[in-house]
């Protein structure tokens, strides 16, 4: 039997559990949830930390929650290095996971008070260090490289940060020094615009300049004076070079503008703990400026005021590494995002600086015609032609007028060789029909050995013992490019009075003496000579011309004019001889010494033909299939147009790791992808989609993907 009060009205439930029912179905009372993780307490204070891992995949570039114990709530600060479990055990990939999966490092980048994921939360596992690496700018320019270049934050922040040292954590840094005063112009002066640059950064200002520095070795101390200006205003400075070499050079440069203890030299090979402590000092503003090569780009300078970047054009500040930054463009986006100066140095000029000029961004800064006359030395030429008339250029590869010269000028100090190709015998081609000549066994090209001159293939190693040209049947082999050692011992059996010096990837010297010597160097590993160099010879030029690349007269030509800038004036004897042929572009602006000129006129053909910095492009890299899969499934914008596919060149072994082709043995093709510039955000959004629900899926074959590709054939 039941009671009255049990019954209600008409046969239904009870009128007070109904009430009941309805006021706490109004209410939406949720349960607390204990803030305790597997029993242990949790943080009081914003006990969720939201973490990026150290996963440089793109579908995992998000934050991950996790849970802060009490015990670690003072050191887990943001920014700091912790551990957590990721991988196996995770009950939702997006945000929250179960015990289990490996420890993995990450950054700690924020902590809040409630959680979006609704579920258990893992907890963070270890604060690996309580130095907060990671601040607030420092993410937003990572996340702004990861976002244009269509890569992760996580692999960005790899070449931003450098690995941990706890010796240099544990070191006492000095309070920063006084700043220095305002420095004279000096050099600066050269310039039309030179002491105008000067005064604005003293004052606080931050002009934007593409600078066309003079020829010879002032260009080191007038990036230190800028520095010094800088520097006097009260703000940071940062200077990007391409190589170790170069950043020595500016490295004095800023002791002797400076005095010691004013700042810091980061670069690859300085060690560990070296390059850590130096970056720490930066990051505690214990130095406000910075030196270094291509990683010293993300360096966390206090008050950025200036970025300056030398040498644009070398390939050395394009990153080997996934997304494959470049220091120009991420100079760019510091200088616009700290609203900074912007210094971009070079004795020559890209086609990126010339737009640069052109769309207003960036002001040019050089020297009047006159002055570039009076400090360049005097460029002469000799074409194919002179060369095959030539008897002395056939039977030593050194034409007459370039004897001429080197003879005259090792009287008065050293003369510099240049050549394209490093080695002995680089290159080899059937003397009949050109054809180059090729391993038999993996078709990789065949080389001929220093001690020996036995034939071998420079991929495999294998010997070749009887080579026999595959187009004509011909058994005679030339050589297409003669290597550096190769034209040492050349000019040694020809000068045989004077010493020959080589400098090269085996053995790179940075500075000989002013006396007679041969100094035979391949582009980039020039020394420079005291006193400057008498005479500079130019050899092979159309090795560097002859190159399936975009770029080839304009990396020609700054090479050419890199070595040639370490020559004597012209009005002290100073001379140059190109072995090119005299009327192509790129030969022209070496003899007038103008490479502005010359990019100006390049960046010209590029907008008629729509090619970069006029457009935004991008290079999908990978197997047939594979490249038409990822094709297919890219959502890409509107206005975008596909070239391609077409073969991309077998490379040699360990060059697809570097991102220079494929694997030896392999056939992969290349689609490029080109947008106007104001649609380059959504092709890398787009490509970046694509690329991160293909590997969510788990395809198999790789796809390389890459913006703003340095070379696009």
């Amino acid at each position: 039997m039941s009671s009255e009060n049990d019954r209600g009205d008409e046969g239904g439930e009870p009128e007070q559990l109904a009430l009941i029912r309805e006021s706490v179905r109004a209410a939406k009372v949720p349960k607390a949830k204990p803030r305790t993780w597997r029993g242990a307490p949790l943080a009081g204070e914003l006990p969720v930390a939201r973490v990026l891992v150290d996963k440089g995949v793109l579908h995992l570039d998000r934050y991950f929650e996790y849970a802060v114990p009490k015990e670690l709530d003072a050191a887990a600060q943001p920014g700091v290095r912790v551990r957590v479990r990721f991988g196996a055990g995770n009950r939702n990939v997006r945000d929250g996971r179960r015990e289990g999966g490996g420890l993995i490092d990450g950054f700690l980048v924020e902590r809040v008070a409630e959680a979006e994921y609704q579920g258990p939360l893992a907890a963070i596992a270890q604060v690996v260090s309580p130095e907060p690496v990671l601040d607030a700018e420092l993410l937003g320019l990572t996340r702004a490289v990861a976002d244009r270049y269509a890569g992760s934050l996580a692999d960005v922040l790899q070449l931003a940060i450098p690995p941990r040292h706890a010796k240099a954590e544990a070191r006492e840094f000095a309070a920063p020094p006084a700043l220095p005063g305002a420095p004279e112009t000096g050099s600066w002066a050269r310039y039309e615009r030179g002491a105008d640059f000067l005064a604005s950064l003293t004052a606080g200002g931050a002009p934007r300049a593409v600078w066309t520095a003079l020829p010879g070795p002032e260009w080191a101390d007038e990036i230190a004076r800028a520095v010094r200006a800088t520097l006097a205003s009260g703000r940071g400075a940062l200077v990007v070079v391409p190589t170790v070499r170069l950043a020595a050079r500016v490295d004095a440069a800023l002791r002797e503008e400076l005095g010691d203890g004013q700042h810091a030299l980061l670069t690859a090979d300085a060690g560990q703990q070296r390059r850590y402590s130096e970056w720490l000092a930066v990051r505690r503003g214990t130095v406000r400026a910075v030196v270094g090569t291509r990683a010293a780009m993300f360096a966390p300078v206090r008050d950025l005021g200036l970025v300056v970047v030398w040498e644009d054009g070398d390939q050395h500040h394009s990153d080997d590494h996934a997304p494959f930054p470049h220091v120009r463009e991420v100079l760019e986006l510091r200088a616009t995002r700290d609203k900074c100066a912007f210094l971009l140095g070079s004795w020559s000029c890209t086609v990126e600086a010339a737009q640069l000029v052109r769309s207003g961004w960036a002001a040019a800064m050089s020297a009047p015609r006159d002055v570039v006359r009076r400090v360049a030395p005097l460029v002469r030429t000799v074409g194919d032609r002179d060369v095959a008339r030539d008897e002395a250029a056939r039977a030593a590869r050194l034409p007459s007028l370039a004897w001429e010269v080197a003879r005259t000028a090792l009287r008065e100090g050293p003369v510099l060789v240049q050549v394209p190709r490093r080695g002995y015998v680089p290159r080899l081609a059937c003397q009949r029909c050109r054809e180059p000549a090729r391993c038999r066994q993996c078709a990789g090209p065949l080389e001929a050995r220093e001690a020996t001159g036995a034939l071998a293939c420079g991929w495999c190693g294998r010997e070749e013992g009887r080579w026999q040209c595959a187009e004509c049947g011909g058994t005679r082999l030339r050589a297409q490019v003669v290597g550096a050692r190769r034209t040492a011992e050349e000019l040694g059996r020809a000068f045989s009075a004077v010493p020959v010096r080589t400098s090269g990837r085996e053995q790179v010297l940075d500075t000989v003496p002013g006396t007679p010597a041969l100094v035979v160097s391949t582009p980039g590993a020039e020394p420079v000579a005291e006193g400057g160099y008498a005479a500079a010879l130019l050899l092979d030029g159309w090795a560097m011309l002859g190159r399936a690349d975009l770029r080839a007269g304009e990396e020609a030509l700054r090479r050419w004019i890199a070595a040639a800038a370490l020559v004597r004036p012209q009005e002290v004897g100073g001379a140059v001889v190109v072995v090119a042929e005299p009327t192509l572009r790129p030969v022209q602006a070496l003899v007038r010494w103008d490479p502005v000129g010359h990019a100006v006129r390049e960046l010209a053909d590029r907008a008629e033909l729509g090619f970069p910095p006029v457009s935004r492009m991008a290079a999908v890299t990978g197997t047939a299939e594979a490249v038409a899969g990822f094709m297919g499934a890219v959502e890409l914008p509107g206005d975008a147009e596909v070239l391609g596919p077409v073969p991309v060149p077998e490379a040699i072994p360990g060059a697809a790791r570097r991102g220079g082709g494929p694997p030896a043995g392999e056939q992969w093709e290349r689609v490029l992808v080109r947008v106007p510039p104001g649609s380059g955000s959504v092709l890398a959004r787009a490509l970046k989609q694509a690329q991160a629900a293909r590997m969510a899926r788990g395809a198999g074959e790789p796809v390389r993907v890459r913006v703003d590709p340095l070379d696009i054939g």
